[in-house]
């Protein structure tokens, strides 16, 4: 059965480490995003999306099943995840394709997918990881080309000045993100099949480090001043012993070929985020050639576009580098949901919502009953303009990996107006007033003031866990 107005075709566009502050048409005039202004324009954008978990695989776990973390088991980058709301799809005839990144383990896992064109991150080159040669490492291959990654910055005279922000020296084309985005634009020029619709999964590997835009993209960036930092010798000494680790591990290590520092200067935090951003303008080119190729091929008027990021990237705010904490440009993503005669036009929804949201209410634009055990809540009322006010609270956590090492478990709560952030071994934590702090430079945990804030959240995060217990205590049986 081809797409139809009750089955349309949907693409789900992911990038990887892209924060909320990304896309021009909703007020963030740094970067420059025509084709996410579109969708943005002529879709709903959801302007309070957070992560179940600020790392890749717990995030995108959690969007693919519809469960938190500590439900799926993926607490971690390369914890083993294999089933997916994807094979319901598969299952009501839906031809389902995933290229570029999804950070399942194994790599090449199918988790419902009947073709997966695997790329994983742009620098893996580090002896913890697992090795795998993906589509991207071949293609490079073929070319003669060496894959730029830590090992080949590193001959850079001036590696440890850049924050990892490099400028990309081999062919465009050979670029990860015009990779992914052209292999995608090929497959839907060239699919034989026009009796089902389809699912498809574009998983871009940028704006993740590597920041390595080519000159093209960087050139418009090169003199545009970017939003200062936000980070002061007050907020570095307040952050509890957990985040005084990370910010260490960072400062030990050049993770994805970026080797942080204590004190960047201006010039430094400038140049890194001119070349992210630079790279979310490449993406937004991508995104502007697959609505293309969806309309060339004739599909375009049947299809729900969704564009979202797995989680956030600091830039130095805080003094953090990446992800792994629980300020807002860590948690708090992009989220475009298009479709034209299914997406009223034009909707800003300020309610909370979790990423994992996606999940139910892709399936059902699908026409499928989302599983009873699926913590995630359809968002398909919100984007048809009906009532609707969000989560009343959102909820994160991440668990002890390689990188995150001195604390089990770090929760995360927040409501319209406050966050609070726990740690499972440390008695100090977090809180913070986002109406009156957005950038969270104060930290109002020891406010005996904002006691009783805290203890609520607190008990907010226990009852949360008891419930979350009991909603989903037969989930696995599904898959057995």
């Amino acid at each position: 059965m081809p797409a139809t107005p009750d089955r349309p075709n949907i693409v789900l566009i992911m990038t990887d480490q892209q924060r909320f502050d990304s896309i021009a048409a909703l007020g963030h005039t740094h970067v420059d995003t025509p084709n996410l202004d579109r969708l943005a324009r002529e879709g709903a954008a959801l302007t309070n999306a957070y992560v179940a978990s600020p790392s890749c695989a717990p995030s995108r776990a959690s969007l693919f099943t519809g469960l938190y973390p500590h439900t799926s088991g993926v607490l971690r980058n390369d914890d083993r995840w294999s089933h997916s709301w994807v094979e319901d799809l598969a299952g009501a005839g839906y031809r389902c394709t995933s290229i570029g990144k999804m950070h399942t383990y194994p790599y090449e896992a199918s988790v419902g997918f009947a073709e997966r064109h695997v790329v994983e991150n742009k620098d893996r080159a580090h002896p913890n990881l697992p090795f795998f040669l993906d589509q991207w490492d071949k293609a490079l291959w073929i070319r003669g080309a060496e894959k730029p990654s830590r090992v080949t910055y590193r001959r850079r005279e001036d590696y440890r000045e850049r924050l990892g922000a490099f400028e990309w020296e081999l062919p465009e084309d050979l670029h990860a993100d015009h990779f992914v985005g052209n292999l995608a634009q090929h497959w839907l020029e060239t699919y034989p099949d026009h009796d089902a619709p389809f699912f498809l999964q574009v998983g871009f590997p940028g704006p993740h480090p590597p920041y390595d835009p080519p000159p093209r993209h960087l050139d418009p960036y090169r003199d545009r001043e970017m939003p200062a930092a936000h980070r002061s010798a007050e907020d570095l000494a307040a952050q509890p012993a957990p985040l005084q680790a990370l910010r260490q591990q960072h400062l030990d290590n050049d993770h994805d070929a970026i080797v942080h520092l204590a004190d960047p200067t201006e010039e430094q935090l400038q140049r890194q985020r001119q070349h992210y951003y630079a790279n979310v303008s490449l993406i937004d080119e991508q995104v502007g050639g697959l609505l293309r190729a969806l309309e060339e091929r004739g599909v375009l008027e049947n299809t729900v576009v969704v564009f979202t990021s797995d989680h956030g990237d600091a830039l130095g705010d805080h003094g953090h580098s990446q992800k792994w904490t629980m300020y807002e440009p860590s948690v708090h993503v992009p989220l475009l949901i298009w479709g034209p005669g299914r997406v009223r036009p034009g909707q800003v929804l300020d309610g909370l919502t979790s990423l994992m949201d996606i999940g139910p209410t892709v399936l059902e634009l699908a026409g499928l009953a989302p599983p009873e055990w699926m913590e995630a809540e359809s968002l398909l009322p919100a984007l048809r303009g009906e009532a609707w006010s969000g989560r009343a609270e959102v909820f994160s956590e991440h668990a002890r990996d390689f990188i995150l090492t001195d604390t089990e478990l770090m929760t995360m709560v927040r409501d319209e107006r406050w966050k609070l952030v726990e740690f499972s071994d440390h008695e100090r934590g977090q809180l913070f007033d986002l109406r009156e702090d957005p950038a969270e430079e104060h930290d109002l945990w020891s406010s005996a003031e904002h006691r009783e804030v805290r203890d609520r959240l607190h008990e907010s995060i226990n009852r949360w866990r008891v419930r979350s217990a009991m909603h989903t205590a037969t989930w696995a049986k599904d898959f057995r």
